[in-house]
């Protein structure tokens, strides 16, 4: 527990001056590395024809992206159809098939790596390069900026204008991701991680058998995939092989690298807002100072009022999550203790002894809940209840996020909460000096519906299905629960997997890459309509009646509002997989 304690403090230690730093970048702002950047990007502008000056409404922005990341999966998808060319394939790789190629390069573009193939023995080193790491950054990049537009638009400085999208996607790879990934990398390489590109190595093990040690250029790809939130492995067994992740520091840096930059768009989302309350009330506020003589709390001036509010509410969901994760493994299985093996140490099938069960629950709570999907144990073999906490995180997919995509959601429910506390009182809901109108509502709804609509629609079908049926290796409750986490999983554009599912079909590569495909594209879409008819209304002054959403009383709210929308949409499916399989182990 205490290093689970530790672990997290850091994590709250190093977030903030990252999340100064993006905000820096998301506002235009300088920085102290604006003198090699701006020359980079002035010659990749240039290059690419690219207006830095000119701005982009919502629209146009959402086109922009979805363009540029269909142009990405197209020539994605033929590198893995021709991947056997013998350049950069020391292996001797064959062609990926159709089904399987689909599925990979949507599960890629839309940052979710759900890979239904085995990374060391599915892809030549130029496919790990130009369409695996490659897309690990643009789609990343992608999801940034989406961000970052939203944020511009919830922020409202101007009434017509989220930013240019181009441009974000340049300055949010050159000026976070390559140079975080080159540090990070070779943080990795120094712990042992592979970086070559070498065909793989047999060795002679203790026990005189013959072993194949995949080796290439595993770093490269080990920390971008969790920089940028994406998930998936240079090999199949992911961040539970010592190749990927050799050593307890090695662990740290994987954890800290997914758990940074989402958690640095909270802080971004929290100045920009304290940016604009400045502008309109600059003379306001020096009058209330100087009177006062009040200095402002530490906690808003790292993240801002109405960011410390929604950080607050992602901790609270997160701590929850962990704490019920962590207490279940260290329950361990009745059914091994029943046939004599001990359990005093905790569930520890599937576990890598060199991290325990603390640091693998926190690594499983943290995967699912920055939607990253690298895992350094198998989630399949753990308790039902522990696997239940990754489940339920990505169906609410609020956690954090990774891309941003946490704050995102977890703004469309701060929308849904001071709608239901304006019906409450009779009031028209207002959120950031905004009214809150029929509008904004019917595409927040529409946003919050379309979620859970993937994840049941596609396990129905699965269940009902030959084809489903076919895939689901455990019979039962952890059957159902398979399924489940495959499109939560996919919907939530995760990427991990209980891998006890026979997943690499035509089924199942079909349906998950339509589940990641609408999870993703569909609500960027809608979140930034959402702000772009927020930005074009005028600013309410507060009243006597405005629900403040700054306060920690509106965190406990927003934290309420998301548990119960789960348990109205999800507790009839959890009942009937994981609560069921605990409670036929416990009875």
């Amino acid at each position: 527990m205490v290093q689970l304690i530790l672990t997290i403090i850091l994590y709250l230690i190093m977030v903030v001056p990252v999340g100064i730093y993006v905000y820096h970048i998301a506002a235009g702002k300088r920085t102290f590395a604006d003198p090699v950047f701006n020359r980079v990007d002035n010659v990749i502008y240039k290059v690419s024809g690219i207006k830095s000056d000119k701005g982009m409404n919502w629209k146009t922005y959402a086109l922009a992206l979805l363009g540029t990341n269909a142009v990405m999966i197209l020539v994605g998808y033929i590198i893995l159809r021709i991947q056997s060319i013998g350049f950069l394939n020391p292996n001797g790789i064959g062609n990926m098939e159709e089904s399987l190629s689909f599925n990979t390069i949507i599960s890629f573009m839309t940052n979710t790596n759900l890979q239904h193939y085995s990374g060391e023995s599915g892809l030549s080193y130029l496919s790990q390069m130009l369409v695996i790491t490659f897309m690990m950054f643009v789609s990343a990049a992608s999801g940034y900026a989406a961000c970052i537009a939203f944020i511009r638009g919830l922020a409202g400085k101007s009434k017509d204008n989220v930013g240019n999208f181009f441009v974000d996607l340049v300055r949010i790879t050159t000026r976070v991701l390559l140079p975080f990934s080159l540090v990070g990398g070779m943080l990795l390489v120094w712990q042992g991680v592979p970086q070559n590109f070498t065909g793989n190595v047999v060795v002679d093990t203790l026990e005189g058998a013959k072993q194949i040690i995949a080796m290439g250029p595993v770093a490269a790809l080990e920390i971008i995939k969790h920089l940028g939130t994406n998930g998936g492995g240079f090999l199949g067994a992911n961040s539970s092989t010592p190749i990927e992740n050799p050593t307890i520091l090695s662990n740290l840096i994987e954890l800290y690298s997914m758990m940074l930059l989402p958690g640095a768009c909270v802080i971004t989302f929290g100045k920009m807002v304290r940016d604009r309350k400045r502008d309109m009330h600059k003379d306001e506020e020096a009058e209330l100072a100087g009177k006062s003589g009040i200095r402002k709390s530490l906690t808003v001036w790292m993240y801002g009022r109405e960011g410390r509010t929604i950080f607050a509410a992602m901790g609270i969901i997160f701590l929850i999550g962990l704490g019920v994760c962590y207490w279940a493994e260290t329950q361990g299985n009745p059914a091994l203790e029943e046939i004599g093996l001990s359990q005093s140490m905790g569930s520890m099938e599937g576990k890598e002894v060199r991290f325990g069960i603390a640091q693998s629950a926190m690594f499983t709570t943290t995967t699912t809940s920055f939607t990253t999907g690298t895992v350094n144990n198998m989630h399949d073999t753990l308790t039902p209840l522990g696997g239940m906490i990754p489940l339920l995180h990505m169906m609410l997919n609020v956690v954090f996020g990774g891309k941003g995509v946490g704050l995102m959601n977890m703004i469309m429910y701060a929308i849904l909460a001071v709608f239901i506390c304006g019906l409450m009182i009779g009031r028209t809901p207002e959120y950031l000096g905004k009214k809150i109108e029929g509008r904004e509502m019917k595409l927040t709804a529409l946003c919050i519906i379309i979620h859970p609509f993937l994840i049941l629609t596609f396990s129905a079908i699965a269940v009902a299905t030959q084809a489903g049926l076919e895939g689901i290796t455990n019979p039962g409750f952890h059957g159902l629960s398979q399924v489940l986490y495959e499109y939560s999983s996919s919907a939530a554009n995760n990427g991990s997997g209980f891998e006890g599912l026979a997943d690499n079909t035509l089924f199942w590569n079909v349906t998950t890459g339509l589940a990641m495909f609408f999870g993703r594209y569909l609500s960027i879409v809608i979140q930034l309509a959402i702000a772009g008819s927020l930005m074009k209304k005028r600013f309410v002054n507060d009243s006597v009646g405005t629900l403040h959403t700054d306060t920690a009383s509106f965190a406990v709210i927003l934290v309420f509002v998301v548990y119960i929308f789960a348990a109205l949409t999800f507790f009839p499916v959890l009942a009937l997989g994981p609560i069921a399989e605990h409670l036929t182990l416990w009875a």
